[in-house]
């Protein structure tokens, strides 16, 4: 074979579809256009906002003689994995104080659960030996995509009610009692993606009542805490509920991304928590021999600004003023959005899920076709799934977005 004719059998991908989105709406030249793809935070103005506790946190280390760039341990920045276990499990968390928890840096949320699922693919005692994972039915797109690499079979269990809008949790239950015992299930911990649909504080105590039972293994993924509600505790109850109870086998994916606006510095973490110290030692040093295979070590700019904003008191207070910023513009946004639809525009239809749903995305509730119509003739730029991103609404396309809805719904409808 020649030089010409080595990667002629290679066959183009199919590109992503969120950054394809990014990319047509960057050279739309149209002077009324909307991003609602990509899952990023967005000011009022419709840019990239750098936190001030960031920003604060970075201009200390630029002056800090001690923030050096030497190798960090294989398991990461201890500073920093000592914060965001705290942060994820609170102070009084079981597993820490006992020397249970196992926590490695992450190349962000994506590498969390790459890690975790390459982990569970070797050592972990899947049902039948058949290394499934089963996931909600819809989620993040890169989940399939992670596990598959990771040699896990992805298998979708009920979740969301497209009918109502809400969550199918009746159907959600009967699926997860008629798993096998011991299965391995995907759960997000709040701001389901791309839902935005939760389970609420008494569902999830039966939900984790269920896999008690059946002693499922619960494969957490937090994406976004303290970016929900505002609120890093109440964000995190589901995974504090789990791990408290002590008789659920778990590990979380945690991610810095949208809670401190760090999406290009991938910080993140895998936390593992273990039945006693000596399980943890085992468990951390098989996943040091994983990442030290991939990447030998992490990171540790972006670690050390989530280090220094989890620990310092003036920093910590300035990001939870930053995280209700966030979270509260993006609620602003749903009821905005809502408003428009049912009192400026009456659009057909119900339009409570908007405001009932958490988080950056909404499902909208429309079809392939109608979201098709909204990019292409709208110049509004979302998935075909009806999934938006609330933070790409703002004052000044909000009325712009609802009408374009407005409009492919009233055709739908013949009205």
């Amino acid at each position: 074979m020649t030089t010409n004719e080595l990667w002629s059998h290679v066959k183009p991908g199919p590109p992503d579809a969120i950054l394809a989105l990014s990319e047509m709406y960057a050279k739309d030249t149209s002077e009324k256009k909307a991003n609602l793809g990509i899952g990023a935070y967005r000011d009022e103005h419709g840019k990239p906002w750098i936190l001030p506790a960031v920003q604060m946190a970075k201009e200390q280390l630029i002056k800090d003689p001690q923030a050096n760039h030497e190798y960090q341990p294989i398991a990461g920045f201890p500073p920093f994995t000592a914060a965001a276990c705290r942060l994820l499990f609170g102070e009084d968390a079981a597993s820490i104080k006992e020397g249970r928890l196992v926590v490695n840096q992450t190349i962000s949320g994506t590498g969390a659960n790459h890690l975790g699922a390459v982990f569970l693919h070797h050592f972990y005692p899947f049902p039948n030996g058949e290394k499934k994972i089963y996931v909600t039915d819809p989620s993040w797109p890169n989940h399939f995509a992670i596990f598959k690499a990771a040699g896990l079979k992805p298998e979708l269990f009920p979740y969301y009610d497209a009918a109502t809008r809400s969550l199918a949790f009746d159907r959600m239950v009967a699926a997860l009692q008629n798993m096998p015992d011991g299965s391995v299930v995907l759960l997000h911990a709040c701001a389901h993606n791309p839902t935005g649909v939760d389970p609420s504080e008494s569902q999830w105590r039966e939900i984790a009542e269920v896999f008690a039972k059946k002693r499922l293994f619960a494969f957490f993924d937090s994406a976004y805490q303290g970016f929900a509600s505002g609120d890093p505790a109440k964000d995190a109850f589901a995974v504090r509920l789990f791990e408290s109870r002590g008789d659920i086998p778990m590990l979380v994916c945690q991610s810095f991304a949208k809670n401190a606006g760090l999406y290009g510095e991938r910080i993140g973490a895998l936390h593992v928590v273990t039945a006693s110290p000596e399980q943890a030692e085992a468990v951390n040093s098989q996943l040091n021999l994983i990442t030290r295979s991939e990447m030998s070590t992490a990171p540790v700019y972006g670690a050390r600004i989530v280090a220094k904003i989890l620990t310092e008191p003036e920093l910590r207070a300035e990001w939870n003023r930053n995280i209700q910023t966030m979270s509260q513009r993006i609620i602003e946004m749903r009821h905005a959005l809502f408003d428009k639809l049912t009192q400026h525009f009456k659009t057909p239809g119900t339009w409570n899920h908007i405001i009932e749903q958490t988080g950056m995305f909404s499902f909208l509730g429309i079809d392939e076709d109608q979201c098709q119509r909204l990019v292409s003739e709208g110049h509004i730029y979302l998935v075909k799934t009806g999934r938006i991103s609330m933070a790409g609404l703002n004052p000044g396309n909000v009325e712009y977005v609802a009408g374009w809805i407005d409009k492919v719904v009233r055709e739908r409808a013949n009205l």
